[in-house]
């Protein structure tokens, strides 16, 4: 490291909703105070780790499609601790000069960026470290514009993200969702996942305490609020659903997990 270059402080000593995400998803880049905070989440709801891994497999049949159906360009914001295959080894594996820009504000996920950089030759990918909640500093940060061009259809992927963005009584989530929205054009698709407490309310009551013991304040949403992100743009087959039951790669994929185990809707939605 030379002297101009900023000291990173990796924040060990707090749990972190990706570092979190990343023990449940049987990874090693966690630390004592995010391993303890899901021990707790699981003293509650055990299925945590069933929710992260089809959350995460969503991601992978979502991106898989849209590379299929197209889609050159994705911005995936809250991107988490690289676990492979990440989104640009999806993509790129389907069309191999795809773009994608990977964003989070985890200090620990800057640190391990390089692993999310080694994409094929003929496409790029991009890594801009940035918080979902300043969306214009994420749509003009020189990054992003250096790797998409606005101007063409972008798959933004907000994959179990908006959970974490409270609302304070001003629809602040939306408003966000809403400003990424308005700057892509005709074509681009949104394809995100959000955790709700519709089927296990008792459950997931403990569990926005036990991530405020540990800093961070969540907001699960019902149904028709998850359904809002979408609005004015046409939701893809099979509409809202059960992130496991978003056109499963088997049959049966979307009936071995119960919807309380799940606890998480998903949609894929094209701007007209």
């Amino acid at each position: 490291m030379n002297d101009h270059e900023p000291v990173v402080d990796l924040q060990l000593d707090r749990a972190h909703s990706s570092r979190i995400y990343d023990y449940f998803l049987g990874g090693k880049t966690n630390f004592l105070a995010d391993r303890m905070a899901a021990g707790s989440v699981l003293g509650v709801f055990p299925a945590a780790l069933v929710a992260a891994r089809i959350n995460r497999e969503f991601m992978h049949r979502a991106t898989r499609f849209l590379a299929a159906s197209g889609l050159r360009q994705f911005l995936d914001i809250g991107t988490g601790i690289p676990t492979r295959p990440n989104l640009h080894d999806i993509a790129q594996d389907v069309t191999p000069d795809a773009r994608v820009v990977y964003t989070d504000n985890d200090p620990i996920v800057l640190a391990h960026a390089a692993a999310l950089l080694h994409g094929r030759p003929e496409g790029r990918t991009a890594y801009l470290h940035a918080d979902v909640t300043d969306p214009e500093g994420i749509l003009g940060a020189p990054r992003l514009l250096d790797t998409l061009d606005l101007s063409r259809p972008v798959a933004l992927s907000l994959n179990a993200l908006m959970h974490f963005v409270p609302d304070d009584g001003h629809d602040r989530a939306h408003g966000i969702v809403e400003t990424l929205k308005s700057a892509l054009p005709s074509g681009s698709v949104l394809a995100m996942t959000h955790a709700t407490a519709d089927f296990s309310p008792e459950a997931m009551e403990q569990i926005l305490k036990i991530y405020a013991d540990a800093g961070t304040v969540l907001q699960f949403r019902p149904r028709a609020a998850f359904a809002r992100f979408f609005d004015g743009w046409e939701l893809l087959d099979p509409g809202v659903t059960l992130s496991h039951q978003w056109r499963p790669d088997r049959p049966e994929d979307a009936t071995h997990v119960t919807d309380a185990e799940a606890s998480c809707y998903a949609a894929v939605a094209r701007k007209p």
